[in-house]
């Protein structure tokens, strides 16, 4: 009975000794190499493009927010009723515009038509006036009729055929329509409303503060009824996306990774869990490493930044947080 038991106590020995052995010599495997940093993300400060009072907030911290989604709106009442102001009067001068460029009407020109035969028989009158006492005063030897009558006579024959050219010149302005001088300027000041209507709606937009991206609100930093200006944020916004982790490399390892490398990204909150990733961007310039960063080195030796984008559609990952990259480097040239 004892015999089953001891063999089975040494299997459990070996099992253990064996997984002890290839994790230490998976942790000096020198074809993989781990470095130490923190996850970053790009953060945004939003604020509105406008001026005004804020009426509404939509979100809260925490709160995660789509592309395009609607986190706050400014009062906007009064650009609003100065737009419906200027559309009133858009739509006045395209109906004088349409007017000019439609020209007189066929009752206008028949008006002005009429008024000029009246002119006409106006002059008929008056020269028949003044050839009858004309002829008078000849037959009378200028004893039938005074000096001041005649003189009077042709006043009023002068005055008939003025007018009588007056009315012509009118029915001739009339048949021709309006001026193309008086058609271009009424287009250009309708042009001016519509300018005018499309900035008052341009404002009106700008009072609708709209998520850049995928984000979670880090921080709400206005509260309705603030004015809001586009030197005030009224959100701080950790986008989701891109993310990466900081890590610095030493002289030693660094001709041992290269951008596109495939890497492994393990937290302690998620041990077990590794995220993808692969390296991004190798700095440069050397630099101190700086005092947040957890290696194995004295911090007085030069290292390189690299970061390593990470593909976190889980959203596991938070802003700061420390984290392990590891790096399988037996292939790098």
């Amino acid at each position: 009975m004892k015999k089953p038991v001891i063999i089975a106590v040494l299997v459990v020995g070996v099992i253990i000794a064996a997984l002890w052995v290839g994790g230490s010599l998976r942790h000096d495997d020198p074809n993989r190499l781990k470095l130490h940093g923190n996850v970053d993300i790009r953060q945004v400060s939003l604020a509105f493009d406008g001026n005004g009072r804020i009426e509404q907030l939509r979100v809260e911290e925490g709160d995660a927010v789509k592309a395009g989604e609607v986190l706050a709106l400014l009062d906007t009442r009064t650009l609003s009723l100065q737009a419906e102001q200027a559309r009133a009067q858009i739509a006045v001068q395209e109906s004088n515009l349409l007017r000019l460029r439609n020209g007189s009407r066929p009752e206008e020109i028949a008006q002005a038509r009429s008024r000029v035969a009246a002119a006409n028989a106006d002059i008929a009158l008056a020269r028949q006036d003044l050839l009858r006492l004309q002829g008078i005063g000849e037959k009378t030897n200028g004893r039938g009729v005074s000096q001041q009558d005649l003189d009077r006579a042709k006043s009023s024959l002068q005055v008939a055929r003025a007018k009588g050219e007056e009315q012509q010149k009118a029915l001739r302005l009339v048949e021709l329509g309006p001026r193309a001088e008086d058609v271009a300027s009424a287009q250009a000041q309708l042009q001016a409303s519509q300018a005018q209507l499309a900035l008052l709606e341009h404002q009106v937009d700008l009072g609708t503060l709209i998520a850049p991206a995928d984000a979670v609100v880090r921080s709400r930093l206005l509260e309705p009824g603030d004015m809001a200006s586009p030197q005030r944020p009224v959100f701080a916004l950790a986008l989701t996306k891109p993310k990466w982790v900081r890590v610095y490399v030493g002289e030693a390892d660094l001709g041992r990774i290269r951008p596109g490398m495939s890497a492994r990204v393990f937290t302690d909150s998620y041990p077990d869990q590794p995220v993808a990733g692969k390296v991004g961007y190798i700095s440069s310039v050397a630099e101190f490493t700086p005092k947040a960063v957890q290696t194995e080195e004295l911090r007085t030796k030069l290292v390189y930044e690299v970061r390593v984008w990470v593909e976190d559609d889980n959203d596991v990952l938070r802003l700061g947080q420390p984290a392990t990259v590891d790096l399988s480097v037996g292939n790098a040239q």
